[in-house]
């Protein structure tokens, strides 16, 4: 009986050239977008569970399932490295990397633009030129590991900084004045997901409100 043949998880599976060191380093920057969803938006549920990082983290998963649809109807070839690479059986146009990471990008410096603060105010001028040095060279890992063309990261490139942008918008325009809504529901209630939208740093305020608790709670136990 034949063996069926094998397929990777390609989630995950990245090749470089061996004693390529560039090469390898720009394998793990390919892999950013698989540390943001599941490190990232995860962690951000389990820790933080605030209405705007759901929406973002839904707007990624939206703009995946367009860049599949469109990957599924134009049928572009990858380069000739997918022989080596063996992900042939797959679609390269546009390039699904590049789209998730100039989404996040530019999704995530709308975000700063607004005022809000997920991460607090400090750091948002870090994070953002972080995010932007991520994505630049997410595209450029695509490229020269031979996963895709020039044409095909742009394309992506393109198409996710017009979804986040458009993403954004439709949160903060027409979803926006539903988050008290969305918080007083019974979703909301039993995972405790909140809005600080209105709140300029939210760590800050967090870290103020804990160590106020405490000092109360000091007194009290002092008291006693």
């Amino acid at each position: 009986m034949a063996t069926p043949p094998l397929k990777a998880v390609t989630l995950t599976h990245v090749r470089y050239r061996k004693g390529d060191q560039l090469g390898h380093f720009l394998a793990w920057v390919s892999l950013v977008p698989v540390f943001i969803s599941l490190g990232g938006f995860v962690s951000h549920f389990i820790f933080r569970r605030e209405i705007q990082g759901m929406f973002f983290a839904l707007g990624l998963l939206v703009s995946q399932f367009i860049n599949e649809f469109i990957k599924t109807t134009v049928q572009q070839a990858r380069p000739e490295m997918c022989v080596l690479l063996e992900t042939c059986d797959s679609h390269g146009w546009p390039s699904s990397h590049s789209q998730y990471m100039f989404f996040f990008a530019v999704y995530f410096t709308l975000l700063t633009c607004k005022g809000i603060g997920l991460w607090g105010i400090k750091n948002r001028w870090f994070s953002n030129v972080l995010h932007w040095t991520l994505a630049v060279l997410t595209m450029y890992s695509r490229v020269y590991l031979g996963y895709h063309t020039v044409a095909q990261v742009f394309a992506g490139a393109i198409l996710g900084i017009l979804i986040g942008a458009g993403w954004f918008w439709f949160v903060n325009s027409v979803l926006f004045p539903y988050f008290p809504a969305i918080e007083e529901s019974a979703f909301g209630r039993y995972f405790y997901v909140k809005d600080t939208s209105h709140i300029p740093d939210p760590l800050k305020f967090e870290y103020d409100n804990a160590r106020a608790a405490r000092s109360s709670a000091n007194k009290v136990s002092k008291s006693n």
